[in-house]
């Protein structure tokens, strides 16, 4: 199975600077062509693809403007055009917006493919450095494993990283277990199980709130384009990071937790993007990282042998009655309890749902029936009036 690793990258300055020339050649090359791309497109209405950029940037290296572009590794440059040409495809198979201009405050990053690195002796040589690099081996690779990709990236914080991708030959897949659970997310707690349990959301944003607010209010009090301006640009990015890495630690521990302790995982399928739109629970869908948990426990379920079920995001499970079935027409966010008009049992709201998840889930596993219920909204919007018969 194909994994990445992350670890911290800490560079000689020797390193340091030409890791810095290759982002920034890695840069100019990508917005030159995203550039030649659209400039072709407006003004003679042609199509680039990843050949014809590829002859461009033969033809830019014989510039005597840009012969800095031969003093770093041609390996990221192509990969960039690579990556430019995903962008497009993205774009016109219409799961991304158009593709943008990388900046430099960003960061970068830079990919390098097994002819542009070295895996030795449990080092790694990128092109044209002499000296291994400086890696904190947080976790030990798998005995036996061969490098694909080596990717060197710079947060917009200061900080190095280097994502290490490689087959994985073990199996990990963990010894069958009973038990199954349905998770319904939520901001007052993060999850709550069909067990009962509900693991809180630690609201990393809010505990950072003032400490970033402050520094923000600082950089914009900073001359533009000055030395303190860019000093107080890094401080208000340690503190994203700082905020990002608490959240997916978090996330982590709770998924590993799920997938060690449960056969099967039933979740809702979230439209995420949407429901940030809410102008007044934008942030805390955000801060909460429901998409990023899921993701977690996709490719957890996948490596250790687990079941992951997502269900229809339009099935009632708060407004249906776990012990009849009964769905009620109107269930306010603000009511966490109600009880069922039809048989009186008295619900959690969250508990309720998550049950309700969970029953459906394993529905679904077992024969694939569909959950959506006639009475959806989108059903009837999209639901096509059929012609009486003659």
């Amino acid at each position: 199975m194909e994994k990445a690793f992350s670890y911290r990258l800490y560079p000689t300055s020797e390193q340091e600077r030409l890791l810095r020339r290759t982002l920034g050649c890695v840069r100019l090359v990508y917005n030159r062509a995203l550039a030649e791309r659209t400039e072709a497109w407006y003004s003679k209405q042609q199509r680039f693809g990843y050949n014809q950029t590829s002859t461009m940037l033969t033809e830019w290296k014989k510039q005597d403007a840009l012969q800095f572009l031969n003093e770093v590794s041609c390996v990221p440059l192509q990969q960039g055009l690579r990556h430019l040409q995903t962008a497009y495809t993205n774009f016109f198979a219409g799961r991304a917006k158009y593709p943008n201009f990388k900046k430099k405050r960003n960061g970068g990053s830079a990919e390098f493919t097994k002819s542009a690195f070295k895996w030795k002796d449990g080092k790694v040589f990128l092109a044209k450095c002499a000296e291994p690099l400086d890696i904190r081996w947080s976790r030990q690779l798998p005995e036996g494993t061969e490098l694909s990709t080596v990717t060197v990236r710079l947060n917009p914080s200061g900080q190095w990283y280097i994502s290490i991708r490689f087959d994985d030959p073990r199996n990990l897949k963990l010894e069958p277990v009973a038990q199954s659970v349905g998770l319904d997310a939520g901001l007052s707690s993060l999850v709550t199980l069909s067990t009962g349990e509900k693991i809180a959301n630690p609201k990393h944003f809010n505990r950072h709130h003032k400490r970033l607010k402050r520094a923000q209010k600082a950089l914009s009090r900073k001359e533009k384009g000055s030395r303190n301006r860019d000093k107080a640009r890094i401080k208000v990015a340690r503190i994203q990071q700082q905020i990002s890495n608490s959240r997916k630690d978090h996330l982590h521990n709770v998924t590993t937790r799920l997938v060690r302790e449960n056969q099967t995982i039933a979740v809702e399928s979230l439209a995420v993007k949407n429901m940030v739109k809410h102008h007044k629970l934008a942030r805390s869908i955000s801060d909460a990282g429901w998409g990023e948990m899921v993701r977690q426990l996709e490719y957890k379920c996948e490596w250790y042998g687990r079941t992951l079920v997502k269900i229809d995001q339009w099935f009632p499970s708060s407004k249906r009655c776990g012990n009849c079935s009964h769905i009620v027409d109107r269930l306010p966010l603000n009511i966490r309890e109600w009880d069922c008009p039809a048989c009186g049992c008295h619900h959690d709201r969250d508990v309720n749902a998550a049950r309700n998840i969970l029953a459906v889930g394993h529905t679904v596993s077992v024969c694939g029936a569909t959950v959506r219920p006639e009475e959806s909204k989108s059903r009837k919007a999209g639901a096509k009036k059929q012609k009486p018969k003659s």
